[in-house]
């Protein structure tokens, strides 16, 4: 609730765990928590430890992405373990040594930040280079070319680096708000976060408003979705800028078909009268514009031809940046994209 996480769950396992040990155990957090949470489940566990056993308490966060959980567990980047004692230590380094991956040994509350300052930092850098797009786009300058001149700088790299409609999905949001609510706690105004937040949020107003002046009047009119979950490979809907997007369109007007490869069962409890299609054709067909708003790999191989051939208006509205403008342009397209001459 407003950004805070609610622990009660975890006090609750906690003092489960205590009644029920009765030799020495490691209590590993792994999901995201705010910093101090392990203190606080170690006062709970020795408080409620029936038996006087000893214990100790890991942080180990997970870095594992929506669509790619299993290839990420398998072969991670590092692995994270905050611990107080040498025991538990190597009983959990044991664990992992299969995997033959980074191991990096921290403090309890120094692992409990990584996750939440990692998560924001990925969101920092959408939200710059979608601010670089909106300069890009005043200037002429070609948001792309500028991405990949800085992605080459190892000390910046090119992930995350991909103008669009901004960030959406579980945990960028939560993690953000969170952190935000936890530095409150700490006394400590963490201002850069909350334009982080104020950027994705206006990415989406001014994606309207690129519909708006290229379409003019929007009463009545049929625009085509391609895209619906946060992003491709999952069929997540949560904070996904579609949605904002397309209620805002449906408000002024617009009679919405759309098509997602995955997540258009889910979206049919966050969305309102849309007329779902079942491939990419059948959601341009008849179109006055097609929109999107999701990456996914299948829509950079569609028929463009046929797509122009199917639209009332051949005016497509790229939120991601998945075709090349002068392509575009050379199959007699309206293409309008982010950060790039249109």
């Amino acid at each position: 609730k407003n950004g805070e996480a609610d622990l009660s769950y975890v006090e609750n396992v906690a003092k489960t765990i205590a009644e029920v040990m009765e030799s020495y155990k490691v209590i590993v957090e792994k999901s995201t928590v705010p910093v101090e949470t392990g203190e606080k489940v170690w006062q709970t566990i020795k408080s409620n430890n029936r038996h006087n056993v000893d214990f100790d308490i890991v942080s180990n966060p997970e870095f594992l992405r929506e669509g790619n959980a299993i290839e990420d567990f398998m072969k991670p980047d590092r692995i994270v373990i905050g611990a107080s004692s040498e025991k538990a230590k190597r009983i959990m380094e044991n664990l992992y040594n299969p995997l033959n991956a980074k191991i990096l040994f921290t403090d309890i509350k120094s692992a409990e930040i990584i996750k939440h300052a990692s998560n924001s930092f990925l969101a920092a850098k959408i939200s710059f280079i979608n601010a670089i797009a909106n300069i890009c786009e005043i200037t002429g300058a070609n948001v792309d070319h500028v991405a990949e001149g800085m992605g080459l700088d190892k000390r910046i790299g090119k992930s995350f680096l991909n103008a669009g409609i901004g960030y959406g999905g579980f945990c960028f949001p939560k993690d953000i708000e969170a952190f935000i609510r936890i530095s409150e706690k700490l006394g400590y105004d963490f201002r850069l976060l909350r334009e982080v937040q104020g950027i994705n949020e206006n990415q989406k107003e001014f994606f309207i408003k690129k519909i708006e002046k290229s379409m003019w009047i929007i009463k009545g009119k049929t625009i085509g979705v391609l895209g619906l979950a946060f992003k491709p490979n999952t069929d997540d809907m949560r904070f996904a800028p579609s949605i904002d997007i397309i209620s805002r369109l449906q408000s002024e007007g617009a009679n919405i078909q759309a098509y997602d490869p995955q997540a258009m069962e889910n979206s049919k409890t966050m969305l309102k009268d849309v007329e779902y299609r079942q491939n990419p054709y059948d959601a341009a067909k008849g179109c006055d514009a097609l929109i999107i708003l999701t990456e996914w790999s299948e829509f950079k191989d569609i028929d463009i031809a046929k797509i122009k051939n199917l639209m009332n208006r051949p005016l497509i509205i790229d939120g991601r940046n998945i075709f090349d403008a002068s392509h575009m342009q050379s199959l007699g397209i309206e293409y309008v994209s982010i950060g790039r001459k249109n």
